[in-house]
């Protein structure tokens, strides 16, 4: 059975489920509870930093066909192969072990079943496809069973030991057994006979091997990789020396496996016709493949995954010498601690049981420094103040360390408290000379950075967190054992605490003073609480109960003085307001306890944490304080974004920045002179925004804009440069690297004799004046340098013709040297397709500008013949090609769940239409509103959608701020846009509440009251204009009467033949803005379930028309539901929409050729269905909005919170949107799209879904 249909059960009646799931839900009206629970995610993710490989156990990497999996001590790691581009992506984190991982396999005979091992003996089958555990056995101890003992023969009748550290079964026969000794080297052994076949002897004694691997696509072939340094080997059973050595890396190997079926690389030279070759004495010779310079043995296009000591993992291409894929470092344990630099928000440093410290790039996720390691267990962190480069650091029983990470070295050691742990470690940012630590010998003992200790504060049992007061650098507080929180003053002599807090029931762990409310302190607890402490109260103020395990990080915001986020080991992170104590969000996407929180003052809404699941990941935080967005994109006053903290902590008081680098921007922008708002939106932008490109976007407009080159930052070079600049940088890079190392071309060599005959032959007709026949038989001795330096000899042309074969042979191999012969010979597109087939985007991009440029000319020779060389030098073809690669590029980002660099592409190249369509396509509404107010004109199309969009967002009905607040703030919004009276009007329409807030709404709006609005609407419709009709009605005190009206309208214009989606989705829009309540009552069932039905089927047209395949058949199969249980007259009939749907997926599949099976043509009947559809349905007047949506964090996996989609019944990836009934999800890329087309759930309750 094909994994295709294998695939399609496995859909279809989950999603028959979902339709018998949801079709109770018809016919209900009790939506309010469920209104109540179903709530957005407040917190996204935005970044993840897998773990690495644990190097403790063997079986820990495997693969099958496009996917390999790797696993750190307590999760499996799976990559897939992305065809599009050719690259391995995150598919999934599997972590149901609750003790290390010992072993994995995949299914040989079938792809998607996967199995894991346990210390604690459990094995557990997984469905990869599904992400689901399929079975899990438990207790699967094995009884020993001893055959045959081989002992290497210099070992024999000794005592000596020397283990085996790897063994592998010749995949074509189990009578040969490859096995690797400690000390003993490799030897291939006869298992039937138990003797020795062949001894491989390794270059050197100090070589040895730990692991090794059969390429099983070269029978006699396999691979070994040596423990002490990362040196790949390949063997074949012929010779006892390798055939082949390549250094990857500086750390030794700690485990191999080669892919069986390497992944298909998508050909580049099918457009290029081979030709037939007849020979003749001009006839183009076959040249030989590219050998390596070990003649006697091709390298097999094998690939292998690498895991090695230092957690690094990744995919090898052996053929090509060069990583698919690779993750140069990685925890392979709890991390335990995460801390920003404080002069740097975008290194993060992270501590792990696994006795180092890594501190990473958060806009690369990549490792900068790693610590020398060899510290046991790194239970804690902290950066020294400012920019001094050094982390202190508390291990479990190597006492504290001072580490220099730009030396790279220890450069201090503290051992006050002997051989016990240091639980925490704290460097004062007061007084950078003293640090703290707190150990489970019951002190806590102060000291200066050179070892002097200042005190010992002495407690009754361990003591677990400290933290010194961040208004006064004499105070520390300390959390013990004992289950209460001390408060120490420094200034005094005395070592007895100033406070003691008690009433937790367990132990406390950590304690953090608020950065912003003095005197207010939090500590969290085993008893699963974080309690609030007044100090000038001596009091308790609050206790947040929520986590249902031992409380561990917890962190401040350092800018909104009442949000406290805290972690645990019940693998949750909860962010609370601790004004009245609710529980704002609860996050479920670490697999295990949550040990740090950390974020950076300049940075304030992106938080890190650090779990036992040996991650990292980052997170948003900026939807909690939305309305601080949108009061400064629509320039309300300073009083509505800044204040003081008494204001901001008022119950009911809407979010407001208390913190020092909000207070900087406002004096920053008060000494500037003229328009403040440009500044005002980039400045508070890059201070929401998570990193993933916002401060590049900026740059770019600020180059658009013409601003001078000189105040580009230093760092704009490293990102997406505006084309303009993209060479010029490159070159000044390009003059730095003075030396650069040729590598020689060509070089493969035949068999002996019939290459001596060859070479002899040549020789000859070189001397009888025969170049061409002398160039073809260099060709087939694949001496291509010798051929091509005479060919110009026989004419330009025909080297020109050579040179072109030679580009189309290596462009075959894959081979990097094909890039000098197509720029020599100015074939652009040749060489900016082969970058392209091979995912490598950003080289196309530069060539192609390169070529926009003028640096690379097409040869123009002048010949006869018909072909136009010169037309290739044409610039606008050069710009289209320019353009056509940044787009490539932006949507290599876009699907990557990076919109905003997805945006710079597009911007790099002046394309403002489509930067600001990928941002609102991503979801980013209020940066792209901040970012095309500043563009101005060539935005403003856009920009409008986009603050139509957010105003939407204002509409929902929110728990978290009060709905007036939220109303004013789309009404400020909809009043940017110039021509906002409909806007408006669906805004007054769609506002619940009393008659007289509802015409103070009117009133700001510019609109009559609500009796007016009767008169007029009543006056209106004796006219016969059925718009205008429906418009005031809304807005009247009984808007059910505009239903009748709309609906009729829209049912006669479907009757006819000549409608299209223009003339009908306006008034269906319009109407969907009913107030919910009056929507709901019982005299407007009919109505009700009409405008649903009607609603669903346009959607699907505009789903259509967007490009929005995922949930066209959903919202086909939602309205034919719709139609099947409601008793309702409209003109559409359950077979007609079907046969669309057909036509549909016919029509726009036969379109795409996919690897799989071919499909069926569509038939005559479903073309011309297809047309009428098409006809129907008309182009998107905003231009870039075809395609999906895919918000920030779309490819992320979830470590334990993992819900399967309504819509589709397939796991979710990325962020989940929970529908109204609270429990139902779709993803929220399909909730976005369906809002966007459909603005009822997909629940069918005619409720208005705002996943914005």
């Amino acid at each position: 059975m094909s994994s295709g249909s294998v695939f399609f059960i496995s859909t279809v009646p989950s999603f028959m489920a979902w339709m018998t799931y949801i079709s109770h839900w018809f016919d209900e009206d009790d939506w309010y509870e469920g209104q109540e629970r179903a709530k957005m995610s407040h917190v996204k993710q935005v970044g993840l930093l897998a773990a690495g490989c644990q190097p403790w156990n063997k079986d820990i990497c495997a693969a099958s066909g496009d996917r390999f999996a790797y696993c750190a001590t307590l999760a499996v790691y799976i990559y897939q192969l992305d065809h599009r581009y050719n690259e391995f992506k995150l598919h999934a984190i599997m972590s149901e072990h609750k003790k290390t991982i010992t072993a994995i396999s995949w299914c040989p005979h079938n792809p998607d079943v996967f199995a894991s091992a346990s210390a604690d003996s459990l094995v557990i089958i997984w469905n990869v496809n599904e992400q689901k555990v399929v079975a899990k056995l438990d207790n699967t101890k094995g009884s020993k069973n001893q055959k045959h003992v081989l002992r290497p023969e210099s070992l024999e009748g000794t005592d000596e030991e020397d283990p085996v550290t790897a063994l592998e079964w010749d995949p074509l026969s189990t009578d040969y057994l490859l096995v690797a000794n400690l000390h003993n080297g490799i030897r291939l052994v006869d298992s039937e006979s138990l003797s020795c076949i062949t001894t491989f002897s390794l270059p050197s004694a100090a070589a040895s091997v730990q692991c090794l691997a059969w390429v099983s696509s070269a029978p006699g072939m396999f691979i070994t990789g040596d423990s002490q340094v990362g040196v790949l080997r390949v063997w074949n059973v012929s010779r006892t020396t390798p055939i082949d050595n390549f250094k990857l890396k500086q750390t030794g190997f700690h485990g191999l496996h080669v892919l069986s079926s390497p992944p298909k690389k998508k050909s580049c030279s099918s457009q290029y016709p081979t030709k037939n070759h007849h020979t003749s004495s001009t006839s183009e010779a076959v040249p030989p493949p590219t050998l390596t310079q070990n003649q006697a043995f091709s390298l097999p296009p094998g690939h292998t995954v690498c895991c090695f000591m230092d957690g690094g993992v990744g995919l090898y291409d052996m053929g090509a010498k060069k990583w698919d894929f690779l993750r140069d470092l990685g925890h392979v344990e709890t991390i335990f601690d995460c801390k920003f630099k404080p002069d740097n928000p975008d290194l993060l440093a992270t501590a792990s049981f696994d006795g180092t410290i890594k501190v990473w790039d958060i806009n690369t996720l990549s490792a900068v420094y790693t610590s020398p390691g060899n510290e046991g267990v790194i239970y804690s962190i902290s950066w020294a103040p400012g920019n001094l480069n050094c982390i202190a650091g508390g291990t479990s029983r190597n006492g504290a360390f001072i580490w220099d990470v730009r030396k790279g070295k220890m450069i201090t050691r503290f051992s006050e408290h002997g051989k016990n742990g240091i639980f925490c470690i704290a460097w004062s940012h007061k007084d950078s000379k003293r640090i703290a630590t707190c150990s489970s010998d019951g002190f806590c003992i102060i000291r200066t950075i050179d070892g002097n200790v200042l005190h010992k504060y002495k407690h009754p049992a361990a003591v677990f967190g400290c933290d010194w007061s961040q208004n006064n650098k004499d105070m520390i507080a300390t959390g013990c054992e004992d289950k209460n929180v001390r408060v120490y003053y420094l200034a005094t002599s005395s070592d007895q605490p100033l406070k003691v807090f008690t009433g937790h029931t367990a132990k406390v762990f950590h304690v953090r003073w608020s950065p912003l409310r003095e005197g207010i302190l939090c500590s969290g607890s085993d008893d699963g609480t974080v309690r609030l402490w007044d100090y000038t109260q001596d009091a308790c103020i609050n206790v947040l109960s929520g986590h249902t395990a031992p409380v561990r990080g917890l962190m401040w915001n350092p800018e909104i003085p009442y949000l406290l986020i805290s972690g645990s080991w019940d693998y949750t992170i909860r962010v609370w307001d601790t004004r009245d104590g609710t529980c704002l969000d609860t996050v479920y996407d670490h697999g295990a306890d949550v040990y740090g929180l950390t974020c950076h003052p300049s940075r304030p809404f992106t938080m890190a944490s650090c779990s036992r699941d040996s991650t990292v990941r980052l997170w948003s935080l900026t939807p909690l304080i939305n309305p601080l967005q949108i009061n400064i994109i629509t320039d309300r006053c300073w009083d509505d974004i800044i204040s003081n903290t008494d204001r901001a902590v008022e119950s009911g008081a809407p979010p407001l920045l208390c913190g020092k680098v909000s207070r900087d921007i406002k004096q920053e922008l008060e000494k500037l002179s003229g328009s403040l708002q440009g500044k005002k939106l980039r400045w508070f932008s890059e201070f929401f925004s998570p990193p993933g490109g916002s401060k590049n976007l900026w740059d770019l407009v600020a180059v658009i804009k013409g601003q001078d080159d000189s105040l580009l930052p230093q760092n704009y070079c490293k990102g997406i440069m505006h084309m303009k600049h993209l060479i010029r940088f490159r070159l000044s890079k390009a003059q730095e690297l003075t030396t650069v190392k040729m590598s020689k071309f060509g070089g493969g060599i035949g068999a002996p004799s019939k290459e001596e005959r060859l070479k002899e032959a040549a020789e000859i007709h070189l001397r009888l004046g025969q170049i061409q026949r002398y160039c073809e038989l260099m060709v087939e001795l694949g001496e291509w340098d010798k051929a091509l330096s005479v060919a110009p000899g026989v004419s330009m042309k025909y080297w020109r013709k050579l040179m072109q074969r030679r580009a189309d042979q290596l462009i075959q191999e894959e081979n990097d040297d094909v890039i000098p012969y197509c720029i020599a010979i100015g074939d652009v597109k040749k060489l900016v397709s082969f970058f392209t087939s091979r995912g490598q985007l950003k080289e196309a991009l530069l060539v192609a500008q390169a070529a926009c440029e003028g640096n690379i000319q097409m040869l123009t020779l002048s010949t006869t013949s018909g072909t136009s060389n010169s037309a290739g030098n044409n610039t606008d073809d050069y710009n289209d090609l320019l353009q056509k690669v940044s787009k490539e590029l932006a949507d290599w980002y876009f699907q990557d769940g990076r919109a905003v660099l997805a945006a710079c592409c597009h911007l790099a190249v002046e394309n403002i239409e489509l930067a600001m369509a990928n941002l609102i396509r991503g979801n980013e509404l209020e940066l792209a509103i901040s970012v095309g107010t500043v563009l101005g004109e060539s935005a403003a199309p856009a920009t409008h959608y986009a603050l139509e969009l957010l105003a939407r967002k204002c509409m929902a009905v929110i728990t978290c701020f009060p709905s007036l607040g939220y109303r004013d703030l789309a009404v400020d919004l909809l009043m940017m846009i110039p021509d906002n009276k409909l806007q408006l009007v669906k805004l007054c329409a769609f506002y619940p509440g009393c008659t007289a807030e509802i015409n103070d709404l009117h009133e700001k709006c510019n609109l009559p009251d609500v009796e007016e609005c009767m008169q007029v609407a009543e006056t209106i419709q004796a006219d016969g204009d059925v718009f205008e009709t429906m418009k005031y009605y809304l807005l009247s005190t009984e808007p059910e009467k505009a239903l009748p009206v709309g609906i009729q309208y829209v049912k006669e214009q479907l009757c006819g033949s000549d409608w299209t989606l223009d003339s009908v989705f306006p008034y269906l829009d319009l109407l969907s803005y009913i107030r919910t309540e009056q929507l709901m009552l019982p005299k407007c069932s009919e109505f009700r379930n009409e405008l649903l039905i009607l609603c669903g089927y346009v959607g699907a047209l505009l789903a259509i028309r967007r490009e929005y395949n995922s949930i066209v058949p959903a919202l086909y199969e939602y309205t034919s539901q719709l139609l099947k249980r409601r008793d309702v007259s409209v003109p559409l009939k359950i077979e007609q929409l079907s046969e669309e749907l057909d036509a549909w997926r016919a029509c726009t599949q036969s379109n795409k050729p996919t690897d799989e099976l071919p499909c069926t043509p569509p038939s005559e009947s479903q073309r011309a269905l297809y047309s009428v559809l098409v006809s129907r349905i008309q182009g998107e007047p905003l231009k870039g909005m075809v395609g999906p949506d895919c918000v920030t964090g779309s490819n992320l996996p979830s470590h334990s919170d993992v819900h399967t989609s309504c819509l589709t019944g397939l796991k979710i990836q990325g962020p989940v949107f929970f529908l109204e009934d609270g429990k139902s999800t779709i993803s929220l890329n399909d909730a976005l799209m369906w809002a966007k087309v459909n603005p009822f759930s997909p629940l069918g309750t005619g409720i208005r879904l705002n996943p914005f």
